[in-house]
């Protein structure tokens, strides 16, 4: 975690993406930085300090997810993103809801190791450019690899496990190179350091991805990997990719950087990373509260509370990485809230969402803000998307005024989707320039209130149309 983020630091980030919703800015900003107090404290006090839960309670489209999802790129930590309506009570048909914590450690694992490929670089960049030199410079004296899948060479792996060895696959024994070949060899190295052989086409054996799908079944939820466990006990299966040599070298480098980065102090790290600065933004909790009736549906709904309920406290789960306390896990819980409130969820589990915070709705001035202000405003993008046929787009404000009225009205008098129904109108405004924009001729193009007012104003009049179009 980032040591050097205050609350007002993370706040002043947040605000580069998110417009208003200050009251959720400012209680995630301290919830992050209660978890680096919490690690500066003696480790007898530590465990006793339990994270400040939080439940956003808004309309969709408001900011709830973006605030979650931004302030785990600001902090680095791992996070995911969860629908509480995919889970379903143990008994019933549907998700596990320790899965959530199994993908968290997996999004903690792929961020310690992207960390030290970095450490590794030097190393596994030697590795695949030694790689790449056998490749284009073959050992002729040897007619064929070690291959597994060949009748003879799986004879010879039977006859060496009888032996008490165990093959290595990888293996790839040259001692009768020539010096021609040795001498080639030393040549095409140096033209590949001098990178003059980046464009030349080569055939490189990579692990097959099909084998790797197909984890999330009954064995993966149990935190068991049976790719892992067939792995030990025959080879991957290669398919050969034909690359550029700068392509290859890429896919080469990461082959070795996990090599030299495997192991199990990396899990133990991850792990670790998981328990101290996971985030797990359960989304539509809303939508699994049991309410007042009692039929099937809503029995379930409530036992998906209670099965979720654990995990929030604090709770052991298996996964194929180890095991994961998820005491000190950070959940933000989100949502609606329109059919039903907060109370309708189980005693114990309000009781584990401490923290309430609830989002104000967006008005014509957020929808002008948001169009035009944050690093990633719906303004830039259309215009960064448009101008890649070579036409520049301008807005005038009358026209990115004229856009946020239209859609607060259409969110008011029909579905509130938030910021969401931007995209909506934006999309239907500049169809025709999207469509037109590659045979059009290089130019200027001005958008104006007018256009707004004859494209959408239109539609949004109608409620009819609006309803359905916008």
């Amino acid at each position: 975690m980032n040591t050097e983020k205050t609350p007002k630091q993370i706040v002043k980030e947040l605000d580069q993406y998110i417009i208003g919703q200050n009251k959720a800015k400012k209680a995630v900003s301290v919830a992050l930085r209660n978890r680096y107090r919490r690690m500066e404290l003696p480790k007898s006090m530590q465990e006793d300090i339990t994270p400040k839960n939080m439940l956003m309670i808004g309309p969709t489209g408001v900011g709830k997810t973006e605030i979650a999802r931004r302030l785990a790129k600001i902090v680095n930590a791992p996070f995911v993103k969860v629908e509480a309506t995919k889970f379903t009570e143990v008994g019933y048909v549907g998700g596990d809801v320790e899965s959530m914590i199994r993908d968290l450690v997996e999004k903690s694992v792929q961020m310690v190791k992207e960390r030290k490929f970095v450490d590794v670089e030097s190393e596994a960049t030697k590795r695949a450019n030694n790689k790449l030199v056998k490749i284009l410079v073959p050992n002729e004296s040897k007619q064929k690899e070690n291959n597994p899948n060949d009748f003879g060479d799986f004879m010879k792996m039977m006859e060496k496990m009888q032996k008490g060895k165990m093959p290595n696959y990888n293996e790839n024994t040259e001692e009768n190179v020539s010096e021609e070949i040795k001498n080639r060899r030393m040549d095409v190295y140096d033209k590949l350091s001098k990178g003059f052989l980046e464009d030349k086409m080569v055939s490189i054996q990579v692990d097959d991805p099909k084998q790797n799908v197909g984890n999330d079944n009954m064995m993966g939820s149990m935190g068991i990997d049976i790719n892992e466990t067939l792995g030990k006990l025959m080879p991957n299966k290669k398919i050969t990719r034909n690359l550029k040599v700068s392509e290859a070298r890429k896919v080469l480098v990461r082959e070795e950087s996990e090599k030299l980065v495997e192991g199990a102090d990396l899990y133990d790290e991850a792990i670790k990373n998981a328990e101290n600065s996971g985030i797990v933004f359960l989304d539509e909790i809303d939508k699994i509260t049991g309410g007042k009736s009692r039929s099937r549906g809503e029995v379930s709904r409530e036992g998906v509370q209670r099965d979720i309920l654990p995990i929030i406290e604090g709770s052991t789960i298996k996964t194929k990485y180890g095991l994961i306390d998820t005491s000190h896990i950070l959940f933000i819980a989100s949502g609606a809230f329109a059919e039903s409130k907060p109370s309708d969820l189980i005693a114990e589990l309000q009781g584990r969402l401490p923290i309430r915070v609830e989002l104000d709705s967006l008005t014509k001035e957020d929808f002008v803000k948001i169009l035009t202000e944050p690093n990633n405003a719906l303004v830039k993008q259309y215009i960064a998307l448009i101008g890649t046929d070579n036409i520049k787009v301008t807005f005038t404000m009358e026209a990115i005024e004229k856009i946020a009225e239209i859609a607060f009205n259409v969110n008011r008098d029909t579905e509130n989707i938030g910021a969401r129904r931007l995209h909506t109108i934006l999309e239907k405004l500049l169809e025709d320039l999207l469509y037109e924009g590659p045979d059009m001729e290089m130019g200027d193009i001005t958008i104006n209130e007018k256009y707004v007012e004859d494209k959408v104003g239109n539609l949004a009049k109608d409620p009819n149309l609006s309803r359905y179009i916008l």
